[in-house]
């Protein structure tokens, strides 16, 4: 028999969470609710956009599942903890994916210059987007190309036209 903390939980989970991992650099889209400046009764909602290094995952899938994103500003790193079922937090795109072999990356707060980066995994695109009024979440999905790829089609079709002028 379920409780009403259970049931309450599971409505409030999202359903198609995105495979977020650490190593991902990832954009996550949160509500702020303010009060206005002329009037304080007044809450203006904006979104503000958090873009950095996920260097944690913890808790799981259930409801209290987060993650840890960290970026540098200005030479002062910054960290954040996010809620992954919070109501809270629109829209998490995964920009990249890095190739890492831990599952927390607390090295990279110490880390500086080149050991502070990460190599790039080739990975497809994915953005998750909920409705505020809805916990429906939708999933876009597109191909990417490593860096690395990019120069050797370039390279090789170059080699091709040359070829091809040769012939002529």
């Amino acid at each position: 028999m379920t409780t009403k903390v259970e049931l309450f939980n599971k409505q409030q989970l999202k359903t198609d969470l995105l495979d977020i991992r650490p190593g991902d650099t990832v954009r996550v889209h949160q509500i702020i609710k303010e009060p206005s400046k002329k009037s304080g009764k007044e809450i203006k909602e904006r979104i503000q956009v958090f873009e950095g290094i996920v260097i944690a995952r913890k808790h799981g899938k259930g409801i209290s599942a987060t993650i840890t994103v960290r970026k540098v500003i200005s030479g002062i790193g910054v960290e954040k903890i996010f809620p992954l079922h919070s109501p809270s937090i629109t829209k998490i795109e995964v920009i990249k994916r890095g190739k890492v072999r831990r599952a927390k990356l607390y090295y990279l707060r110490t880390a500086k210059g080149k050991k502070a980066r990460l190599k790039n995994k080739e990975f497809i695109e994915s953005v998750a987007i909920s409705d505020s009024s809805d916990n429906q979440i939708e999933d876009k999905s597109i191909s990417m190309e490593s860096s690395e790829e990019v120069s050797v089609n370039k390279e090789t079709e170059e080699k091709e036209e040359e070829k091809v002028l040769e012939e002529k």
